[in-house]
């Protein structure tokens, strides 16, 4: 048996698969070790949606081969979007690589690991993108007291700009009674906050028998499952936002009134070059909608700047989208023209302006943000506890208008110990860099 390191990059999406293939490895009998150093084979699980990530995932790659160099770990697997999307590449012009597996294939991670340390020859696994989910058992890799749950693969909204239909296939949907078992079994390990993804949520269940939404009967499922104390969704796409999920939202108190709906951009034009559906004035009633009938909503979404046909004059109705609206969570990023897509053979903006543009969105989006955190002060929130911070000697948490890792922390003042998964109330005396601060109430 062998020592088995993994390193996970990309979205959550990507982290779901890399949770099963370390629950694959460890029922084969092998050992999964949190340090690479040391380990017989190392898994580079990556992304490849745009360039930054397949820098990132380019450099992991390098410097887990520098380590190969030097002895200190084996054989070097490289799985998910990037292999999938330049798999000649790779083996040809890295080959420190050992071997690869695409995303349609991660199930073929033990059969592969035993592969490489059988012999030295390559080994390449792609599989079929549209291959039916597979159901196995996940090693988590968050903290013990939140977990996302994958409820769809694939994509068929082929958003112009968008690589990921190519690298992860058709529309997907998991049978619904699959993914409630999991949540159960999650929810009896220790998760209290369940965080719904898949790369489109809302179009859950249309590819099965009945062809119709299913996404508010799981989510009325999943807050039945006791143990479940925050159910979070993200990656709602607007236009398939419908009366039945927002009752759904707004009636059920375990559900966090938090949505992700990426949005991309709001001028007609745009939207329309990029294959997307809705405008601005559809985005405007949508947000109105939502808010009026979900008390304290929160609303996150991602934004392109430079994508083609934005002049200043469609930038400038971006921006003033965004001070109009005021939503609560917004990441902006410059459009990355990505081959073998509809919008890569368009004429685009050039990259230096597009990147001023992403910060232009992002210093309006600062002034809202401060806005929104001074709305939270002298008020009690419930927090969910994280951690502790070393360094600041401080607890930290989350309230329900922060998903982790992408959105703030609230810091906490205790006259006890707190624990990891812990909810507490806090009251709120203070906005730190984007963050907030508070100090528990004592029962």
């Amino acid at each position: 048996m062998a020592n088995i390191g993994f390193i996970s990059l990309g979205c959550a999406k990507n982290q779901v698969d890399c949770e099963r293939m370390m629950y694959r490895v460890q029922e084969a009998g092998h050992t999964v070790q949190a340090d690479i150093v040391g380990a017989d084979v190392v898994v580079i699980n990556t992304c490849g949606f745009i360039d930054s990530a397949k820098a990132e995932a380019i450099d992991h790659i390098l410097q887990t081969a520098a380590l190969k160099d030097q002895g200190m770990v084996g054989k070097i697997l490289v799985t998910g979007c990037l292999s999938q999307r330049y798999q000649g590449d790779i083996l040809n012009e890295m080959p420190e690589v050992d071997g690869i597996l695409g995303t349609g294939s991660y199930t073929e991670i033990v059969p592969a690991i035993e592969a490489l340390l059988a012999s030295d020859d390559q080994v390449m696994e792609l599989g079929s993108i549209d291959a039916p989910e597979q159901e196995t058992g996940r090693i988590l890799t968050t903290p013990e007291h939140y977990a996302f749950i994958k409820i769809a693969e694939g994509c068929d909204n082929r958003c112009a700009y968008c690589i990921i239909p190519y690298l992860r296939g058709k529309f997907r949907s998991r049978q619904m009674d699959d993914v409630l078992y999991e949540a159960r079994l999650l929810a009896a390990s220790g998760v209290k906050e369940l965080i719904v993804v898949a790369q489109d949520t809302s179009r859950y269940g249309t590819d099965l028998p009945g062809h119709k939404r299913l996404l508010p009967e799981l989510l009325r499922e999943l807050c039945k499952i006791e143990e479940l104390h925050w159910i979070r969704v993200h990656y709602v796409y607007p236009d398939e936002i419908d009366d039945e999920f927002i009752e759904v939202m707004a009636s059920e108190p375990k559900i966090v009134k938090y949505l992700d709906i990426p949005i991309q951009h709001c001028n007609s034009k745009i939207l329309k070059l990029m294959n997307r559906r809705g405008d601005g004035d559809f985005l405007r009633e949508l947000f109105s909608k939502l808010r009026a009938r979900i008390p304290g909503l929160v609303i996150r979404t991602s934004l392109i700047t430079g994508l083609p046909g934005e002049g200043e004059e469609e930038f400038e109705e971006l921006c003033q989208f965004l001070r109009e609206l005021r939503l609560e969570r917004v990441g902006a990023f410059a459009f990355s023209p990505e081959e073998g897509t509809p919008a890569a053979e368009m004429e685009f903006v050039d990259n230096e302006v597009a990147v001023k543009r992403a910060e232009i969105i992002e210093m309006i989006q600062s002034d809202i943000m401060d806005a929104y955190n001074a709305s939270f002060l002298d008020r009690d929130l419930e927090i969910l506890v994280d951690g502790y911070d070393e360094e600041f000697e401080q607890f930290y948490g989350r309230t329900y208008a922060d998903s982790p890792d992408i959105d703030g922390r609230v810091w906490l003042a205790s006259e006890t110990p707190l624990r990891e998964g812990q909810f507490v109330m806090a009251h709120i005396d203070g906005c730190i860099e984007g963050d907030l601060s508070g100090y528990v109430l004592e029962d």
